[in-house]
């Protein structure tokens, strides 16, 4: 995949939205993209059920309310995003089994980490706009993501000859 996110905005800055969450990377993709699915959660269980089914290249937004108290994810669910075809997951919160993350082939966001999960089921809510870093990510928004932070856009953006993974950089 050959996208740069500050191209992605430079390309019609008007239509980018700019996360301004300093997120750091966790996965062993730095660069990936996607039309978002949303989460509101308190609990890691939530995002167990969504990242077992068909991701389709897309890219599950979680909202934790950027806890730190606990992780929600972890290996056993980015495993899961691979297997089922997910391009990445952004996490406002805490994620945890850090050493096993890197080493897969997703695009793993987060705030920081946290070695404990919540196990009370609380709240969730699927598919509902989800708001951080100054950005509203409504489901199905396109999402850019690399080192240098997240851009969200209603439609998707063209580069070059077609969409960023077409680019040549």
């Amino acid at each position: 995949m050959n996208f740069l996110t500050a191209d992605v905005y430079d390309a019609a800055p008007d239509q980018a939205r700019v996360c301004t969450l300093d997120f750091r990377n966790y996965g062993g993709k730095s660069a990936f993209w996607g039309q978002c699915v949303t989460l509101r959660s308190n609990s890691h269980r939530p995002g167990v059920q969504m990242l077992a089914t068909p991701g389709s290249s897309r890219v599950l937004i979680i909202d934790g309310g950027g806890t730190s108290s606990f992780a929600l994810l972890g290996a056993t669910m980015a495993a899961n995003a691979v297997r089922n075809d997910w391009a990445g997951v952004i996490v406002c919160g805490a994620i945890r089994d850090t050493p096993e993350l890197c080493l897969l082939d997703l695009g793993i966001k987060a705030l920081g980490t946290s070695p404990a999960l919540w196990t009370a089921f609380i709240d969730n809510m699927r598919d509902v706009p989800v708001t951080f870093g100054g950005v509203t990510f409504n489901p199905g928004d396109w999402v850019y993501a690399d080192h240098d932070g997240v851009v969200v856009r209603s439609t998707p953006c063209v580069l070059g000859q077609g969409h960023p993974d077409q680019a040549n950089y």
